[in-house]
């Protein structure tokens, strides 16, 4: 059995969607970002850099991973699914996971900072990381107007770069002209076990789609998510 701990999040996704796909129980603790519930001693004890996920092992002497990334790499090696045994194969999945790790998430993530969270609107800042996200998408476009996936057969490359690039228009960013992105979006978002981990731990987009009045739930998510920015503390 798996523990984890998370929020609906993008980086929160690639854990539960790869839990989905490889079959794994788990448990799900939703850990409540806008209250800091990722600052508590407890939390900090799994995770020094209070973040989200983390997951805890049962079977494995309660073997505790954080980092998206390392915890893809670990229930991959766990299972034996989703991450190539060949040296070759294996490289080529954890390049494309690194590029998530290293680029798609970061660039995205601080694009939703200055587009949807400060109070103040730098323009610079805005068009800096969108446009770097809309490189970003177009180098994925590359690969996969050549290759079903990203690193041959779906992996946890895939999955990772998934929950972030389906993301996109939060961001600011159109999908539009990545007509080869949009369509591996949409073959994913088909999966049984995508659908299924990007309801983890609440289905953020049917809390979005609802309370359409005066001000809107994706008007009051980014409110709060303001309040955080504010305090200097990026708690995603």
């Amino acid at each position: 059995m798996i523990d984890l701990y998370t929020s609906a999040t993008p980086n929160g996704w690639k854990a539960s969607v790869l839990l989905e796909e490889l079959g794994l129980p788990y448990t799900v603790h939703a850990i409540e970002l806008m209250q800091g519930e990722q600052k508590t001693p407890a939390f900090l004890a799994m995770n020094p850099n209070g973040r989200i996920p983390v997951i805890v092992d049962r079977e494995a002497d309660d073997f505790t991973v954080f980092e998206s990334g390392a915890i893809m790499i670990y229930l991959a090696e766990k299972t034996g699914k989703l991450l190539p045994a060949d040296p070759k194969g294996r490289s080529r999945v954890i390049q494309w996971l690194m590029f998530q790790m290293g680029g798609l998430g970061p660039m995205m993530g601080q694009a939703n900072v200055f587009y949807r969270y400060m109070p103040e609107k730098i323009d610079v800042a805005i068009k800096r990381y969108q446009g770097e996200t809309a490189r970003l998408l177009g180098v994925l476009d590359g690969q996969l107007a050549k290759h079903e996936y990203l690193a041959g057969e779906y992996s946890i490359a895939d999955i990772a770069n998934w929950c972030w690039a389906r993301t996109a228009a939060w961001s600011g960013v159109e999908l539009e002209p990545f007509t080869h992105v949009q369509r591996w979006i949409d073959r994913i978002a088909q999966r049984p076990a995508a659908a299924a981990g990007i309801r983890v731990p609440y289905d953020l987009a049917e809390m979005l789609a609802k309370n359409k009045g005066a001000e809107s739930a994706a008007e009051t998510f980014a409110k709060n998510a303001r309040s955080i920015v504010n305090t200097g503390e990026d708690r995603s």
